[in-house]
């Protein structure tokens, strides 16, 4: 793309593009006062758009989620509640379950579009990707299907990097099951890793790249692949190309959130009838990857006999908290706002052992309220909530050590696992970051 300037006759400027360089320019009925190329620019503003509109729509998908969150906790925490108290032979009990059910699927919908969003809450960890991936090939195999063969290309010496283990099995799940709905019969879904460095000049024709050295996480099909029209709105969320009720349009949306929270690149190579590659590039961080996660057990842990202190200022949430935490054991007191829970502790002549507070709340933050009371019982231990943070308690959505947090909408055994692995710390921790 050429941008020419030209003057004509009566001396009036006017700018004209030109897909090509012209070879010779007329005298009449103008005078060609400059020509430059422009393509590059036309390229670098096309990207700044769409950045700025997936910007907009990511701010919009994490105020309707974490809303929504509020409202899931209640449904969730309540059905459990009721079908405890039902027997599994009671034509109702089916009923819950069904309701139970959908309000889980509604949860890994807003999950999916605080991925997006850049507002979920992580634990960043550093790993090895090659380790993480080798771990995660059955389950890719049986989310493909048997007639598409799953090809494992790890770099032999591959660099670490530092991410939440759980958005590593949420990227590979999105892109392996977007290359299985590509595919038509048989097909080829290859993952592999490599490391890379990229420097001033590359990075200076792609906006969001900035040099460095990075790994690499490339996960190709050679399915149907994708047209230009296709790939531009491809990380938008809801925009799918698939058939009702096969599809939410998430998926995607949910990879580019990630890997963006995690300060990470993609791009898309795709041609129709050529397949597609999404290459993936994630800081390189210079330590030595942590050791393999232990699997934890999938029971309710057991409850106890300290006393925790809930703050949440939606009535239906502290409610539905305190009646889940006083069947597990525990002593519970209860305040709808931070000068509520202030005064309270104050009076209170009992030890606290446990704080379990939303972060937003009006007149003080979760994090501050902690430091508030901690200086009034010290030793207090703190569990956060939310249906995001907002930053309060995390650094760009990434908990540091010794910050506890449970997301919203949670279940009675992630609530009463989370309460009780805040509790057996030995230490408290809870107000550094």
């Amino acid at each position: 793309m050429y941008l020419c300037r030209i003057i004509d006759k009566k001396g009036k400027e006017r700018s004209v593009q030109l897909t090509t360089a012209p070879i010779m320019w007329e005298k009449k009925p103008g005078i060609l006062c400059f020509l430059r190329d422009v393509t590059d620019e036309k390229k670098l503003e096309a990207q700044l758009m769409q950045a700025q509109k997936t910007e907009a729509m990511g701010r919009l998908a994490g105020g309707v989620a974490h809303d929504f969150n509020n409202m899931l906790t209640v449904i969730i925490g309540n059905i459990e509640m009721a079908l405890m108290n039902v027997a599994s032979s009671d034509p109702l009990y089916n009923q819950l379950q069904n309701v139970a059910n959908a309000a889980s699927r509604s949860a890994d919908l807003t999950r999916q579009l605080l991925a997006f969003a850049r507002k979920q809450t992580i634990a960043p960890k550093v790993l090895n990707l090659n380790d993480t991936i080798s771990g995660m090939l059955k389950m890719l195999r049986r989310l493909i299907g048997e007639d598409i063969d799953l090809a494992w290309r790890p770099w032999v010496e591959l660099w670490p990097v530092k991410i939440d283990p759980s958005q590593i099995d949420q990227v590979l799940a999105n892109l392996c099951v977007n290359a299985r709905d590509a595919i038509a019969g048989v097909g080829k879904v290859t993952v592999e890793t490599g490391n890379i460095a990229f420097d001033e000049d590359y990075c200076a024709t792609h906006l969001d790249f900035i040099p460095g050295e990075y790994v690499l996480l490339a996960v190709s099909d050679d399915g149907c692949g994708m047209d230009e029209e296709t790939r531009a709105h491809l990380f938008e969320p809801f925009f799918t190309t698939k058939s009702v009720g096969k599809g939410t349009g998430l998926g995607l949306a949910t990879v580019f959130g990630i890997v963006k929270q995690n300060d990470g690149f993609i791009n898309v190579y795709s041609e129709p009838g050529q397949g597609t590659t999404f290459k993936i590039y994630l800081p390189r961080h210079k330590a030595e990857p942590a050791g393999a996660l232990m699997e934890t057990s999938a029971e309710t842990p057991p409850g106890g006999r300290e006393t925790v202190l809930i703050v949440e200022d939606e009535m239906a949430i502290l409610d539905l908290c305190k009646r889940i935490i006083e069947q597990l054991g525990y002593t519970v007191l209860t305040a709808k706002t931070p000068g509520e829970a202030i005064r309270l502790v104050e009076e209170h002549t009992g030890d606290i052992h446990l704080l379990i507070t939303d972060v937003v709340m009006p007149e003080m933050n979760g994090r501050e309220l902690a430091e508030r009371l901690a200086s009034i019982k010290p030793g207090l231990k703190c569990l956060y909530m939310s249906g995001y943070t907002a930053n309060v308690i995390a650094h760009r959505g990434m908990l540091a050590e010794g910050v506890y947090f449970i997301q919203k909408p949670f279940s009675m055994k992630d609530l009463a696992a989370k309460a009780r692995e805040v509790l057996n710390q030995k230490t408290t921790d809870n107000n550094r970051e």
